[in-house]
Protein backbone atom coordinates (compact mmCIF):
# COMPACT_ATOMS: atom_id res chain seq x y z
CA UNK A 1 0.00 0.00 0.00
CA UNK A 2 0.75 3.53 -0.50
CA UNK A 3 2.77 5.25 3.13
CA UNK A 4 0.82 8.33 3.35
CA UNK A 5 2.38 9.44 6.35
CA UNK A 6 5.08 11.89 3.99
CA UNK A 7 2.11 13.79 2.73
CA UNK A 8 0.59 14.18 5.88
CA UNK A 9 3.74 15.41 7.53
CA UNK A 10 3.87 17.77 4.97
CA UNK A 11 7.16 16.21 3.67
CA UNK A 12 5.68 15.67 -0.35
CA UNK A 13 2.54 16.22 -2.18
CA UNK A 14 -0.14 13.83 -2.78
CA UNK A 15 0.23 14.69 -6.70
CA UNK A 16 4.13 13.63 -5.85
CA UNK A 17 3.54 10.42 -4.12
CA UNK A 18 0.82 9.96 -7.21
CA UNK A 19 3.40 10.64 -9.83
CA UNK A 20 4.20 7.77 -12.31
CA UNK A 21 1.23 5.86 -10.75
CA UNK A 22 -0.13 3.83 -13.90
CA UNK A 23 -4.02 2.10 -14.07
CA UNK A 24 -2.87 -1.37 -13.22
CA UNK A 25 -0.93 0.16 -9.98
CA UNK A 26 -4.13 1.86 -8.90
CA UNK A 27 -5.81 -1.16 -9.52
CA UNK A 28 -3.26 -3.04 -7.62
CA UNK A 29 -3.58 -0.46 -4.53
CA UNK A 30 -7.54 -0.68 -4.36
CA UNK A 31 -7.38 -4.49 -4.12
CA UNK A 32 -4.73 -3.82 -1.41
CA UNK A 33 -6.99 -1.29 0.57
CA UNK A 34 -10.32 -3.04 -0.04
CA UNK A 35 -8.25 -6.44 1.59
CA UNK A 36 -6.85 -4.29 4.45
CA UNK A 37 -10.04 -3.61 5.39
CA UNK A 38 -11.70 -6.74 5.23
CA UNK A 39 -9.00 -8.16 7.24
CA UNK A 40 -9.77 -5.29 9.88
CA UNK A 41 -13.45 -6.68 9.89
CA UNK A 42 -12.88 -10.50 9.48
CA UNK A 43 -13.78 -11.54 13.32
CA UNK A 44 -16.61 -8.91 13.54
CA UNK A 45 -19.91 -10.29 14.24
CA UNK A 46 -23.77 -8.75 13.35
CA UNK A 47 -23.60 -7.17 17.24
CA UNK A 48 -19.96 -5.51 16.23
CA UNK A 49 -21.20 -3.55 13.29
CA UNK A 50 -23.83 -1.77 15.40
CA UNK A 51 -21.56 -0.95 18.47
CA UNK A 52 -21.11 2.50 19.19
CA UNK A 53 -17.61 2.49 20.27
CA UNK A 54 -16.34 5.31 22.98
CA UNK A 55 -14.86 8.29 20.90
CA UNK A 56 -14.40 11.49 22.48
CA UNK A 57 -13.04 12.85 19.06
CA UNK A 58 -15.76 12.63 17.20
CA UNK A 59 -16.99 15.37 14.95
CA UNK A 60 -18.15 15.17 12.07
CA UNK A 61 -18.54 19.15 10.25
CA UNK A 62 -20.22 17.49 7.17
CA UNK A 63 -23.03 15.48 9.00
CA UNK A 64 -26.29 16.26 7.69
CA UNK A 65 -28.40 16.77 10.85
CA UNK A 66 -27.07 18.72 14.08
CA UNK A 67 -27.33 15.79 15.93
CA UNK A 68 -24.93 13.52 14.31
CA UNK A 69 -21.88 16.30 14.88
CA UNK A 70 -20.46 14.78 17.75
CA UNK A 71 -21.64 11.05 16.95
CA UNK A 72 -19.01 8.21 17.42
CA UNK A 73 -19.11 5.90 14.46
CA UNK A 74 -19.73 2.06 13.99
CA UNK A 75 -18.16 0.09 12.37
CA UNK A 76 -21.54 0.05 9.73
CA UNK A 77 -21.27 4.10 9.64
CA UNK A 78 -17.04 3.58 8.69
CA UNK A 79 -17.79 1.49 5.85
CA UNK A 80 -20.60 3.72 4.39
CA UNK A 81 -18.56 6.66 4.50
CA UNK A 82 -14.80 5.37 3.55
CA UNK A 83 -16.38 3.30 0.30
CA UNK A 84 -18.67 6.54 -0.44
CA UNK A 85 -15.61 8.98 -0.55
CA UNK A 86 -12.89 6.46 -2.36
CA UNK A 87 -15.82 5.57 -5.00
CA UNK A 88 -16.92 9.64 -5.70
CA UNK A 89 -13.35 10.26 -6.16
CA UNK A 90 -12.63 7.17 -8.34
CA UNK A 91 -15.69 8.67 -10.36
CA UNK A 92 -14.45 11.93 -10.58
CA UNK A 93 -11.32 10.79 -11.80
CA UNK A 94 -12.20 8.77 -14.47
CA UNK A 95 -13.84 12.15 -15.79
CA UNK A 96 -10.93 13.91 -15.30
CA UNK A 97 -9.08 10.75 -17.23
CA UNK A 98 -12.04 11.03 -20.21
CA UNK A 99 -10.89 14.57 -20.65
CA UNK A 100 -14.03 16.19 -18.76
CA UNK A 101 -13.57 19.35 -16.97
CA UNK A 102 -14.35 18.51 -13.29
CA UNK A 103 -18.16 20.19 -12.76
CA UNK A 104 -18.86 19.26 -8.81
CA UNK A 105 -19.18 16.31 -6.65
CA UNK A 106 -20.39 12.78 -7.37
CA UNK A 107 -20.92 11.55 -4.08
CA UNK A 108 -24.03 8.31 -3.19
CA UNK A 109 -23.57 7.01 0.31
CA UNK A 110 -26.09 4.87 1.61
CA UNK A 111 -27.87 5.60 4.94
CA UNK A 112 -25.37 4.36 7.28
CA UNK A 113 -28.28 3.48 9.94
CA UNK A 114 -29.22 0.30 7.39
CA UNK A 115 -26.11 -1.87 7.62
CA UNK A 116 -26.33 -3.23 10.64
CA UNK A 117 -24.69 -6.96 9.95
CA UNK A 118 -21.25 -8.05 9.30
CA UNK A 119 -22.51 -9.66 5.71
CA UNK A 120 -23.53 -6.03 4.50
CA UNK A 121 -20.44 -4.61 5.42
CA UNK A 122 -18.53 -7.03 3.33
CA UNK A 123 -20.67 -6.60 0.90
CA UNK A 124 -20.60 -2.69 0.89
CA UNK A 125 -16.69 -3.48 0.86
CA UNK A 126 -17.00 -5.97 -2.70
CA UNK A 127 -19.36 -3.69 -4.00
CA UNK A 128 -17.05 -0.41 -3.77
CA UNK A 129 -14.19 -2.61 -5.09
CA UNK A 130 -15.88 -4.15 -7.78
CA UNK A 131 -17.10 0.02 -8.79
CA UNK A 132 -13.73 1.68 -8.13
CA UNK A 133 -11.96 -1.21 -10.51
CA UNK A 134 -14.84 -0.23 -13.23
CA UNK A 135 -13.95 3.04 -13.12
CA UNK A 136 -10.57 2.59 -13.88
CA UNK A 137 -11.57 0.71 -17.11
CA UNK A 138 -13.25 3.83 -18.36
CA UNK A 139 -10.11 5.53 -18.46
CA UNK A 140 -9.25 6.56 -21.87
CA UNK A 141 -5.57 4.27 -23.53
CA UNK A 142 -4.08 7.80 -23.46
CA UNK A 143 -5.35 9.48 -20.14
CA UNK A 144 -5.70 13.65 -19.90
CA UNK A 145 -3.37 13.89 -17.28
CA UNK A 146 -2.83 17.22 -17.88
CA UNK A 147 -6.76 17.95 -17.26
CA UNK A 148 -6.37 19.73 -13.88
CA UNK A 149 -8.72 20.24 -10.78
CA UNK A 150 -8.27 23.06 -8.12
CA UNK A 151 -10.67 23.08 -5.45
CA UNK A 152 -9.32 26.77 -4.25
CA UNK A 153 -6.69 29.07 -5.56
CA UNK A 154 -4.38 28.66 -3.45
CA UNK A 155 -4.80 24.50 -3.09
CA UNK A 156 -2.39 22.07 -5.66
CA UNK A 157 -3.77 20.99 -8.74
CA UNK A 158 -4.61 17.53 -9.33
CA UNK A 159 -5.40 15.02 -12.56
CA UNK A 160 -6.75 12.11 -12.54
CA UNK A 161 -4.41 10.21 -11.17
CA UNK A 162 -3.60 12.16 -7.86
CA UNK A 163 -7.74 12.37 -7.45
CA UNK A 164 -7.86 8.42 -7.60
CA UNK A 165 -5.23 8.20 -4.77
CA UNK A 166 -6.92 11.18 -2.89
CA UNK A 167 -9.78 8.60 -2.69
CA UNK A 168 -7.23 5.70 -1.32
CA UNK A 169 -5.59 8.33 1.31
CA UNK A 170 -9.17 8.79 2.67
CA UNK A 171 -9.24 5.45 3.16
CA UNK A 172 -6.36 4.72 4.54
CA UNK A 173 -6.87 7.55 7.31
CA UNK A 174 -9.36 6.11 7.99
CA UNK A 175 -7.89 2.79 8.72
CA UNK A 176 -6.84 3.16 12.52
CA UNK A 177 -10.38 4.15 13.43
CA UNK A 178 -11.89 1.09 12.16
CA UNK A 179 -9.29 -0.76 13.91
CA UNK A 180 -10.35 0.71 17.02
CA UNK A 181 -14.07 0.42 17.07
CA UNK A 182 -13.27 -3.22 16.09
CA UNK A 183 -11.14 -3.78 19.22
CA UNK A 184 -13.63 -1.87 21.14
CA UNK A 185 -16.53 -3.95 20.10
CA UNK A 186 -14.48 -7.12 20.48
CA UNK A 187 -13.68 -5.71 24.11
CA UNK A 188 -17.10 -5.13 24.95
CA UNK A 189 -18.97 -8.74 23.60
CA UNK A 190 -16.14 -10.55 25.19
CA UNK A 191 -17.53 -8.72 28.37
CA UNK A 192 -14.41 -6.34 29.02
CA UNK A 193 -14.21 -3.15 30.12
CA UNK A 194 -13.56 -0.04 27.44
CA UNK A 195 -9.78 1.11 27.24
Amino acid sequence: MLNFTPVRNKEITITELAAGLTRNDLRQLTNEMVDTMLNLIRDCTDEDVVFVPYDPDAHDMYAAVAEDVNLAWTSGHLVVHVTASAEENAFLAAELARGVAYHGRSRSEIPWQTVTTIAQCRARLEESRRMRLATLDVWPDQPYLDNFYQRTDTSSKINALTYFVVGLSHDDSHLAQIAEVVRQARRAREGGADG
